[in-house]
Protein backbone atom coordinates (compact mmCIF):
# COMPACT_ATOMS: atom_id res chain seq x y z
CA UNK A 1 0.00 0.00 0.00
CA UNK A 2 1.16 3.54 -0.68
CA UNK A 3 -0.34 7.00 -0.52
CA UNK A 4 -0.08 9.98 -2.85
CA UNK A 5 -1.20 13.46 -1.83
CA UNK A 6 -1.54 16.51 -4.05
CA UNK A 7 -1.69 19.53 -1.71
CA UNK A 8 -2.66 21.87 -4.56
CA UNK A 9 -5.79 19.80 -5.27
CA UNK A 10 -6.08 18.72 -1.60
CA UNK A 11 -6.68 15.18 -2.83
CA UNK A 12 -5.14 11.93 -1.62
CA UNK A 13 -5.14 8.51 -3.21
CA UNK A 14 -4.55 5.39 -1.13
CA UNK A 15 -3.32 2.53 -3.32
CA UNK A 16 -4.36 -0.72 -1.67
CA UNK A 17 -2.37 -2.91 -4.05
CA UNK A 18 1.03 -2.62 -5.70
CA UNK A 19 -0.15 -4.74 -8.64
CA UNK A 20 -0.46 -3.03 -12.02
CA UNK A 21 -4.16 -2.68 -12.76
CA UNK A 22 -5.59 -3.00 -16.24
CA UNK A 23 -8.31 -0.54 -17.29
CA UNK A 24 -11.86 -1.36 -16.26
CA UNK A 25 -12.08 -0.31 -12.64
CA UNK A 26 -15.44 0.70 -11.22
CA UNK A 27 -15.76 3.69 -8.92
CA UNK A 28 -18.23 3.97 -6.08
CA UNK A 29 -18.77 7.21 -4.17
CA UNK A 30 -19.10 6.50 -0.46
CA UNK A 31 -21.66 8.15 1.75
CA UNK A 32 -20.03 10.42 4.33
CA UNK A 33 -21.45 11.36 7.72
CA UNK A 34 -23.71 14.42 7.93
CA UNK A 35 -21.72 17.66 7.97
CA UNK A 36 -18.68 16.14 6.23
CA UNK A 37 -17.90 17.58 2.82
CA UNK A 38 -15.64 16.17 0.14
CA UNK A 39 -16.21 12.96 -1.77
CA UNK A 40 -14.59 9.68 -0.83
CA UNK A 41 -14.42 7.30 -3.77
CA UNK A 42 -13.50 3.61 -3.85
CA UNK A 43 -12.06 1.91 -6.92
CA UNK A 44 -13.02 -1.72 -7.55
CA UNK A 45 -11.43 -4.22 -9.93
CA UNK A 46 -12.36 -7.90 -10.23
CA UNK A 47 -14.46 -7.75 -7.05
CA UNK A 48 -11.64 -6.29 -4.93
CA UNK A 49 -11.12 -2.79 -3.51
CA UNK A 50 -8.00 -1.43 -5.22
CA UNK A 51 -7.86 2.15 -3.95
CA UNK A 52 -9.54 5.04 -2.20
CA UNK A 53 -9.55 8.67 -3.33
CA UNK A 54 -10.25 11.40 -0.77
CA UNK A 55 -11.02 14.95 -1.93
CA UNK A 56 -10.63 17.52 0.83
CA UNK A 57 -7.95 15.27 2.30
CA UNK A 58 -6.51 17.85 4.69
CA UNK A 59 -9.88 17.97 6.48
CA UNK A 60 -10.63 14.24 6.34
CA UNK A 61 -7.27 12.50 6.89
CA UNK A 62 -4.81 12.75 9.77
CA UNK A 63 -1.85 15.09 9.18
CA UNK A 64 0.68 12.31 9.95
CA UNK A 65 -0.75 10.22 7.10
CA UNK A 66 -0.50 13.11 4.65
CA UNK A 67 3.04 13.92 5.82
CA UNK A 68 4.28 10.47 4.77
CA UNK A 69 2.48 10.52 1.41
CA UNK A 70 4.34 10.86 -1.89
CA UNK A 71 3.75 14.06 -3.84
CA UNK A 72 2.94 14.27 -7.56
CA UNK A 73 6.09 14.10 -9.65
CA UNK A 74 7.89 12.08 -6.97
CA UNK A 75 8.75 14.94 -4.65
Amino acid sequence: MHIEYDPEADAAYLYLTDNELAPGRRIVELETPPGISGPVIMDWKDGKITGVEVVGASDLLHADLLAQAARPGGS
